[in-house]
């Protein structure tokens, strides 16, 4: 719909979709709009130049509210950060919210965004002199996409790394819109009941479930709750140590690189040997999960791991013929290293299986039930043994944000001692509880946007139909005719109303808008 010849249009239509990881996508990705963005002036000196100035507020200057994710200035903020704009030569007339300093107040809100509410190596990373973004949902470094509205490039002065130019949107859609663009939609993805609402309201689909291969062995723990995060750490990292001992493999879950490395350093203190995967490391992705179910291997990572991605006990027979045969010319000398690995891995699945199979450890409750149902789902595959348990404590974001007071006050009055845990079904329903607290937000979120861009929707719909019959027409001089007629029409519908006595009539106001419009100088007062 940008372009300018009929020859260039070359997408079909939209008939029939499949989608891989369906919720991950028309869910998680729904509040994404699809934008094709085009350059815009540089303003990187006006950005280094507000980020100076955030540091010098205090936390009584701003408001931030978690559970929302959303930062303002507080009154106190707002007069502060007046006062060092003007110091600076920043705001050189007027107060901050005056219309003439507009651009001012969108620089300062991102640059109060980009210190108060983004945190690095939990919402992006900075690799190789650029900023990018984390998927919250997937761990996964999302190259190419940048956050708009110059948020982007508030990050970029915050880091002190090249500012590159802002974008202007060009054209944007919702992915719920754009899916919905197909005549038929469907998908497939482990975790899709708890959403299975969602997936009839907005796109009118069904969620059957398919019951798997083989019967699930794993077995799924109650959660363990510790007070303090301290605690929490202390207690994985004995059970960790106690799985590396007995040959049981382990995959650890956390929510962000720098959690994922906050144990890796435990770890090493206690000299336990494990690999890290997170998106600093995401090219070594495939060896670390080609090992990650020999017995005693111990992985740490972020939601990388939680989706999409099998672990298989005893390690990765492809991988490991691929890499050990490499090189080989002889056939049977081929062959007979393809045996002996073979045999290896069957041996290091026994010993695996006879461990208990793959244990999943889970650092914290995601606001999603459909991550941490992601993370078990690692383990226990194909009908192999398995276990799963969180390890949570007071201080986890979810705890802290949509966790109940109540909870806090039975810990305290249960009088737990230093290192002990409360394990019981009831802290399991208060914290699904809590998610699906989160879940209704987060759906309200999407329904009210959805809401707003159906009738952009409409309007989006109704031009591109306008320019491609334009385009397709071998003639348009009637259609533009008829444009014409409707312009002139509503410019003396503006100066000269119907029922209007003569003295009303503004004729110096449509002899202007004649000559701003059409470029004509027309006698309007004959």
């Amino acid at each position: 719909n940008m372009k300018y010849q009929l020859a260039s249009m070359v997408q079909r239509g939209h008939a029939f979709a499949i989608v891989d990881e369906v919720d991950s996508i028309l869910i998680d990705e729904a509040r994404t709009p699809l934008i094709i963005s085009g350059p815009l002036d540089d303003k990187s000196d006006l950005y280094l130049s507000i980020d100076e100035v955030i540091p010098l507020i205090g936390d009584e200057d701003y408001e931030l509210d978690e559970k929302q994710r959303t930062v303002n200035l507080t009154e106190e903020g707002n007069e502060r950060i007046e006062g060092v704009l003007r110091e600076r030569g920043i705001l050189l007339e007027g107060s901050l919210y005056d219309i003439e300093n507009i651009s001012i107040v969108h620089h300062v809100n991102n640059a109060l965004r980009a210190h108060k509410m983004f945190q690095k190596d939990k919402d992006y990373i900075v690799k190789a002199g650029k900023v990018v973004i984390i998927d919250e949902f997937t761990g996964r470094m999302m190259e190419g996409r940048r956050y708009s509205d110059g948020l982007h490039q508030a990050l970029e002065a915050k880091e002190r790394v090249p500012i590159q130019p802002e974008n202007q949107t060009l054209a944007s859609i919702t992915f719920q819109n754009y899916f919905r663009m197909y005549d038929k939609l469907s998908g497939m993805t482990g975790t899709a009941m708890t959403e299975a609402s969602e997936f009839a309201d907005i796109y009118g689909l069904e969620v059957i479930d398919i019951p798997t291969n083989r019967p699930i062995a794993r077995q799924d723990e109650d959660d363990e709750v510790y007070r303090t995060a301290r605690e929490k750490y202390a207690a994985m990292i004995e059970e960790i140590e106690d799985c590396a001992a007995r040959g049981q493999p382990v995959l650890v879950g956390t929510t962000s690189i720098e959690k994922s490395e906050t144990l890796s350093e435990l770890l090493k203190k206690k000299k336990v040997k494990h690999k890290v995967l997170n998106a600093r490391y995401h090219e070594q992705e495939a060896h670390i999960v080609a090992q990650a179910g020999v017995p005693g291997a111990i992985t740490i990572a972020t939601n990388m791991a939680g989706r999409g991605t099998d672990i298989q006990l005893g390690g990765n027979l492809d991988m490991r013929l691929a890499d050990e045969t490499a090189g080989i010319e002889d056939a049977a000398a081929r062959e007979r290293k393809a045996e002996e690995v073979r045999a290896d891995i069957d041996e290091k699945k026994r010993v695996a299986l006879e461990a208990g199979g793959l244990y999943v450890i889970g650092t914290e409750r995601h606001e999603s039930r459909r991550i941490d149902n992601q993370l078990r789902g690692r383990s226990g595959r194909q009908g192999d043994p398995g276990r799963s348990k969180f390890y949570l404590s007071l201080e986890d974001d979810l705890m802290r944000i949509f966790g109940t007071d109540r909870m806090d006050g039975m810990l305290q009055k249960l009088g737990l001692q230093e290192g002990e845990a409360i394990v019981h079904p009831w802290i399991n329903k208060a914290l699904e509880k809590a998610q699906q607290k989160v879940e209704a937000r987060n759906f309200d979120i999407r329904k009210n946007l959805l809401k707003y861009d159906n009738v952009m929707n409409d309007q989006r719909r109704a031009i591109f139909e306008q320019r491609i019959d334009l385009m397709r027409a071998e003639d348009v001089s009637d259609t533009v005719d008829d444009m014409r007629r409707q312009v002139v029409d509503d410019m003396v519908a503006l100066h000269v109303p119907e029922k209007a006595y003569a003295e009303q009539w503004n004729l110096a106001g449509l002899k202007k808008d004649a000559k701003k419009t059409l470029d004509l100088d027309l006698s309007v007062e004959e």
